[in-house]
């Protein structure tokens, strides 16, 4: 009885540890895709878009190895583009994270992507969400970066970028201020990307991160 006990309790553990869901490896080129608590804007960018699955993202960084392993994210934050270590990246946000790794036939953009944002570390950050003025955003410094890779031709797409409440012609009142305060009309319909567009984008295998 004991011995037959005893191999019950082996098998439910085999189970257990068959099934368990194995860390994450990342590689060079792969996007982090995060939906990050920055008050009244998040809220009004995860209202108006749309990611994988339904989820919200309204930050993506993409993953550099140095020669020692460290896991590095290029980004575009308040301060301008920077490359972040993975635990601080993954410090902001409790919500999970989730990966996109490009399809094996893009593989070979990689380089030039990693390159194309190293160039861009201090670049200023595009507070007016303008596209081609010399400041980048999250999604925008990823955009630009498979365009120059690609040779100039589209990666991701482009959408008009919508700063209005869903079914309403009012603008949400943190973006009348936002571009109040930097001199500007809001730039309703101009042409930009966001993240979860990107994490939709038939190019790249998402799959949520464990750590």
């Amino acid at each position: 009885m004991m011995n037959e006990l005893v191999k019950l309790v082996f098998f439910f553990l085999y189970i257990q540890f068959s099934f368990a869901q194995s860390p994450t490896k990342l590689e060079k080129g792969d996007l982090l895709f995060i939906n990050i608590n920055c008050g009244e804007m998040c809220e009004a960018i995860n209202a108006v878009t749309e990611g994988y699955h339904g989820l919200k993202f309204n930050h993506v960084g993409l993953v550099d190895i140095d020669e020692k392993g460290g896991v590095w994210l290029y980004e575009a934050v308040e301060k301008g583009v920077v490359k972040t270590p993975l635990r601080l990246f993954l410090a902001y946000t409790k919500q999970p994270v989730y990966v996109g790794k490009l399809a094996n036939e893009y593989h070979y953009l990689i380089p030039k992507v990693l390159d194309f944002c190293n160039s861009q570390l201090g670049v200023p950050y595009d507070h007016d969400f303008l596209y081609d003025n010399g400041k980048y955003y999250c999604s925008e410094l990823i955009y630009d970066a498979f365009l120059f890779a690609n040779e100039q031709e589209d990666f991701f797409q482009m959408y008009p970028m919508n700063y209005k409440e869903p079914h309403s012609e009012e603008y949400y009142a943190v973006w009348i201020k936002h571009f109040e305060e930097r001199g500007m009309e809001v730039p309703q319909g101009k042409l930009g990307c966001n993240p979860g567009a990107m994490s939709m984008d038939e190019k790249i295998i998402m799959k949520e991160f464990i750590k």
